[in-house]
């Protein structure tokens, strides 16, 4: 089973991105997705927060894309014009400012733009970072593998520990180390 996800840049390029038996996506050439590992640095606790001054919860905070459609605009409000489109439920986003009922967001590869908040889901989703992850059946490095996670999947994020987060894509499921 296929699923498509991505996102269209601007009218001229497109991004779509596709997770072939729910373990795999690709990327138009010539955007950037290297840096995942900066974008989830706060799991780390490397960034420092603040509060949203519109909801007063934790800045930066992780979300998720709610609908399948999302469009990332320049600015806080409808007149303002698209930057890019996701096309896909679940896109990881990063949200690192709030105005009225618009959050500005940011991406794994440093791109950002404003949302409404209607279109953000509180569900943490991330992006796999190395070339081809094991997904383990307990959080060991010697326990057997469920499934293996291409490059740059997105999967629903569970709970971690010190080294270990449990993902699951679609029905596959498993233990990664927190650096991939």
């Amino acid at each position: 089973m296929n699923h498509c996800i991505g996102f269209r840049r601007g009218v001229a390029a497109a991004a779509v991105v596709a997770i072939s038996a729910g373990v795999g996506w690709a990327q138009e050439a010539g955007t950037a997705a290297d840096s995942t590992a900066n974008f989830y640095a706060a799991l780390d606790g490397e960034v420092k927060k603040s509060v949203g001054s519109v909801t007063g919860l934790p800045l930066p905070r992780y979300v998720s894309l709610k609908s399948s459609r999302g469009r990332v605009r320049r600015g806080p409000n409808r007149s303002h014009p698209i930057e890019w489109e996701f096309t896909h439920r679940g896109m990881p986003l990063e949200i690192v400012g709030e105005y009225a009922h618009w959050r500005r967001i940011r991406i794994w590869d440093g791109s950002s733009g404003w949302m409404h908040y209607s279109l953000l889901s509180g569900a943490r989703t991330v992006v796999v970072s190395g070339d081809k992850v094991s997904l383990h059946v307990t959080p060991e490095a010697n326990s057997a593998t469920s499934a293996v996670a291409l490059k740059d999947v997105v999967a629903k994020l569970g709970k971690c520990n010190e080294e270990w987060c449990h993902i699951r894509v679609d029905r596959h499921r498993g233990w990664v180390l927190r650096s991939q």
